[in-house]
């Protein structure tokens, strides 16, 4: 399930705004909206990706989270050769509310 960034920006609060990294240096986004978690695209229907989380960010900072985290799941358990997994590997990390449009060197 998807929805675009434009329609999420409409809504009040998220419940979550989820930060995956996906790969060295690529990211995607997914939020949880009435419950569900779905995954973000532009306006053609294209999931939203890039290689700089902070300019991922920037895209979403018109839209206002309870919680927002980076989530990352490692497929190293799944080696072969390796002891069954039986856990989940998946790491939140919570993210600060970064003021992007802020000047860093206060001129």
């Amino acid at each position: 399930m998807t929805i675009t960034l434009l329609e999420l920006s409409k809504r009040s609060v998220l419940d979550k705004l989820i930060f995956h990294s996906v790969d060295l240096s690529l990211y995607q986004v997914s939020a949880i909206v009435d419950g569900n978690e779905v995954y973000v695209t532009d306006d053609k229907g294209k999931y939203l990706r890039t290689r700089s989380l902070s300019e991922l960010r920037k895209l979403f900072r018109d839209c206002r989270a309870w919680r927002t985290v980076l989530r990352h799941t490692s497929a190293y358990d799944e080696m072969i050769g390796g002891p069954e997994s039986y856990g989940n590997n998946m790491l939140e990390v919570r993210l600060g509310n970064n003021n992007f449009d802020a000047d860093p060197f206060g001129t």
